[in-house]
């Protein structure tokens, strides 16, 4: 039986963590209970993404285009957001702390983070801001699809599985970004899936238990 907190695991309960208390914070702070007013503007005008600060905006602070390729990821646009991605953090960081460990679950994490804002930056076709650990997730994913590809590389069957998972992923995506008139940051999940497929060729996973 798995223990409650598992030392191997102790990174990804602490982000899982991080996330909520930082979305909490800022809706106790949208509801006067806690904090100062605006909270949760201030943490956007300081910790989201920006893109044009990539061109001639001024920074809040010295570092802030440096470290907003980080910071976004610990932010969300409210708790149904941060719960749909906190639950999809559970579900596939087990899996991919169950294959590779958890140094190896930080590079694609934090990798497939840099590689969401990267993609961002680059096509989003407005320098509106954005927020979410959604790219990072979509990095995890990549990287489990990639092993999935790799382990049934002879199998036709298992290359259709992980081409069928693919096409619906972006079939959503598709559907997301119509019903939210263009909101959804499709370019960060497609940054992070690309960065966690590519990482997934160069870490080799644990030989998975057989029943």
């Amino acid at each position: 039986m798995e223990e409650v907190l598992e030392p191997k695991r102790l990174f990804f309960y602490g982000l899982v963590a991080s996330c909520c208390v930082i979305e909490a914070s800022l809706t106790l702070s949208d509801l006067g209970i806690f904090g100062p007013a605006h909270m949760r503007q201030i943490m956007y005008f300081n910790g989201a993404f920006w893109p044009g600060l990539l061109h001639d905006w001024k920074p809040n602070y010295a570092a802030q285009p440096y470290t907003m390729f980080i910071t976004f990821s610990f932010l969300h646009g409210g708790l149904v957001h941060l719960t749909v991605n906190m639950i999809t953090l559970w579900s596939l960081g087990r899996a991919v702390l169950d294959r590779v460990g958890q140094v190896s679950f930080i590079v694609i994490y934090f990798a497939a983070t840099l590689g969401a804002a990267a993609v961002f930056a680059l096509l989003a076709p407005t320098l509106r801001p954005m927020v979410g650990a959604s790219g990072a997730l979509f990095g995890l994913l990549g990287a489990v699809l990639a092993w999935e590809y790799v382990a049934n590389h002879a199998d036709d069957e298992g290359r259709w599985r992980v081409a069928m998972v693919i096409l619906v992923l972006l079939a959503l995506n598709l559907v997301l970004w119509w019903a939210m008139d263009g909101q959804l940051a499709w370019q960060a999940h497609l940054g992070g899936f690309l960065t966690g497929w590519l990482l997934a060729f160069r870490i080799r996973p644990k030989p998975q238990r057989t029943a």
